[in-house]
């Protein structure tokens, strides 16, 4: 869920309305493209007096570690306790070019922080946080085909700095994301993350093929953009595409869930995509 440009918080609701009650979680991007958006933070607490439990993206492009820490502890006292350190997007892409990046702390950076906070109950200065923020700490990752004698040493990096779950990229392979997670979890990883795989509903082959050339990390196989350019209706099928991937995704050892995205498209489309599914039944309920 990007956050609107607007000073109106009715305009983010109407956005996020769709997902009540069938997402467990919303991501809420922090300047997403390196464009300028109605404050994350903010956003995220307005979802949460809605209802919607977010979770709160936390660019490392944007603050020093001042800011990060007060972002932190504020987003904790706001009722958000899911965040996600990411890198950012470099400026010089987005519409102020001109902005200068801070990059103080890198991604694992942000968790160590988030971490001490939550566990030590102070500053890196040792000054105590009374009552420590409960921080639920997330970290992303991007699945591919793993070589042999490959091993996880990022994620690794990212566990030990603090990391409780990850998000990863888009995973359209149900072959690969299976052997990912098996790399995973000779590694102990899949124990000691919950390990969220990146899925989502392709409007067209057009779309496909474009994910492909500019998306870091994204590899929509030719079979899937073949069976996106026979079908009569290419964003039906698309949906059809997501919906079985999900519930292969459901049957893999070491998968604790699915981060689903839908470039250009609406949250009614992620909406329905879950509907569809059947992962709403029996499925115990979520705090909201």
């Amino acid at each position: 869920m990007t956050p609107p440009l607007s000073a109106d918080a009715g305009v983010l609701l109407a956005r996020a309305a769709p997902l009540k009650g069938k997402a467990d979680a919303v991501n809420v991007t922090d300047g997403a493209g390196a464009r300028a958006t109605m404050s994350s933070l903010a956003a995220a607490a307005i979802l949460v007096r809605a209802g919607i439990e977010p979770v709160l993206q936390v660019a490392c492009r944007d603050r020093y570690r001042i800011a990060l820490a007060a972002d932190l502890i504020g987003a904790a006292a706001l009722g958000v306790t899911n965040i996600l350190a990411l890198h950012g997007d470099d400026p010089e892409g987005g519409d102020l070019p001109d902005a200068k990046p801070v990059y103080d702390l890198d991604s694992r950076g942000v968790m160590a922080l988030a971490r001490r906070l939550r566990e030590d109950g102070t500053l890196p200065s040792g000054r105590a946080v009374e009552p420590p923020p409960h921080l639920f700490i997330g970290g992303a990752d991007t699945p591919f085909d793993p070589p042999a004698g490959w091993q996880p040493t990022a994620l690794l990096a990212k566990a030990d700095a603090g990391a409780d779950f990850v998000q990863t990229q888009f995973c359209f392979d149900l072959a690969v994301a299976g052997r990912y997670l098996a790399r995973l979890a000779e590694a102990g990883l899949t124990e000691r993350l919950a390990i969220i795989l990146g899925a989502g509903p392709l409007a067209s082959a057009r779309q496909a093929r474009w994910m492909n050339e500019n998306l870091h990390g994204v590899s929509v196989p030719e079979s899937v953009i073949e069976r996106l350019e026979r079908a009569a209706d290419p964003a039906g099928e698309g949906r059809k595409l997501c919906i079985e991937l999900i519930q292969g995704l459901r049957e893999l050892p070491g998968a604790a869930g699915v981060h689903l995205m839908a470039p250009q498209q609406k949250a009614e489309v992620i909406a329905r995509v879950i509907e569809d599914s059947g992962v709403l039944k029996n499925r115990p309920s979520t705090a909201g």
